[in-house]
């Protein structure tokens, strides 16, 4: 007679366990980042005393993702640090819901609304695009499904959110995360020096990195790479373009289910209520709180502050989960379906701005 043995769940680890967990890891971020910082001022010293020798010119986020890079992509980041690494989005979260504190509701109404239009366009455009190009590369139609909803909102976290919703293979997802995050890592040196070229302004450049950027770091990234105005404007356009997550899901999740392809959707509001992006709120919040007079000067700009400290490490934690190796490791076909689609929207997004900017529409 045989025994059955019933399999016991792992115990859930206490608060104070997953705190001491992650401890490593947010130390290694804030490392990286201080150590951007200290770089960026070190060679900026050198060239007031050295002005004869070309010293490099980076800003500290560039500095804190080259370090990130060559750490992740060397010796590694070892287990204990993993944990906290990964609350490299919680810190980039928080440093959006800090910069709401910058922009009057004004500002939010007229260009929040403008962005909503333009990122509207982009959606349908875009997702169009994307499908073609799955079909002419015969991508399995999960996968172009996944590399659509990342490239048109908000990379990684929309390609997480639609996997419980249409339930794609375990390498359709993972191949669809490697395209996208290699797709942010070319945007951050890119973007930059065409917006230079083109004497773009930092508004108006902010703006397209966030309607054009897919992944919600790169994106934040690309545009603080800019200049600080530039990136503050990315955030605005960045929040908007995230505002859509839920009705695109939403959508692709009753498209499966209809083909019997992934579970029904009972209680759509429900749906999108979970899938929302919580921090957009934190974001008005704050600007609601500004605009009231709420916060004094002084307290203005300690959110700043804030804000900068916030995203210290998580344009560290950038560099760090960026691996180099997956420029080829998905294979050739979903990145290239991934770089023609992201140019068509670079393009697109560019002229939508120029648009916006030439009829008096954003100022």
């Amino acid at each position: 007679m045989s025994v059955q043995t019933i399999p016991i769940a792992a115990p859930v680890p206490s608060l104070s366990t997953r705190i001491v967990r992650v401890l490593p890891g947010i130390a290694l971020l804030f490392g990286i980042g201080l150590l951007g910082k200290l770089l960026e001022h070190t060679f900026t010293h050198l060239r007031t005393q050295y002005p004869g020798i070309p010293f490099p010119h980076l800003e500290y986020v560039l500095w804190a993702i080259v370090l990130g890079l060559a750490v992740g992509n060397t010796v590694g980041v070892p287990r204990i640090f993993r944990d906290g690494v990964t609350t490299y989005e919680l810190w980039l979260k928080l440093g959006i819901v800090l910069v709401g504190g910058r922009f009057l509701l004004q500002d939010v109404i007229h260009i929040g609304g403008l962005s909503l239009l333009l990122v509207a366009v982009e959606l349908v455009l875009s997702l169009t695009v994307m499908h073609l190009l799955g079909r002419i590369f015969r991508l399995p139609p999960k996968l172009t499904s996944l590399l659509a909803i990342g490239s048109c909102i908000c990379g990684v976290t929309a390609i997480m959110a639609a996997r419980g919703a249409i339930e794609p293979e375990e390498e359709d997802t993972s191949t669809a995360i490697a395209s996208i995050l290699t797709l942010g890592a070319i945007a951050l040196f890119t973007f930059p020096a065409i917006g230079h070229a083109l004497h773009m302004s930092q508004q108006g450049y902010g703006m397209w990195a966030g309607l054009a950027v897919d992944n919600t770091a790169e994106s934040l990234v690309t545009g603080a790479l800019f200049g600080e105005e530039a990136g503050k404007w990315t955030v605005l356009a960045k929040t908007a373009r995230s505002g859509f997550l839920g009705f695109v899901v939403l959508a692709y999740a009753v498209y499966w289910s209809s083909r019997g392809l992934a579970p029904d959707v009972e209680h759509k509001g429900v749906f999108l209520w979970k899938k929302f992006p919580k921090f957009i709120l934190g974001f008005i919040a704050l600007s609601i709180l500004a605009t009231s007079g709420f916060f004094s000067h002084g307290q203005l700009t300690s959110l700043t502050n804030l804000s900068k400290w916030a995203f210290l490490p998580a344009f560290a934690g950038v560099g760090l989960r960026t691996n180099l190796r997956d420029l080829t490791a998905q294979g050739w076909r979903p990145l290239t379906v991934g770089i023609l689609g992201e140019i068509f929207i670079a393009f697109i997004t560019l002229g939508l701005v120029y648009w916006s900017y030439s009829h008096g529409v954003a100022r």
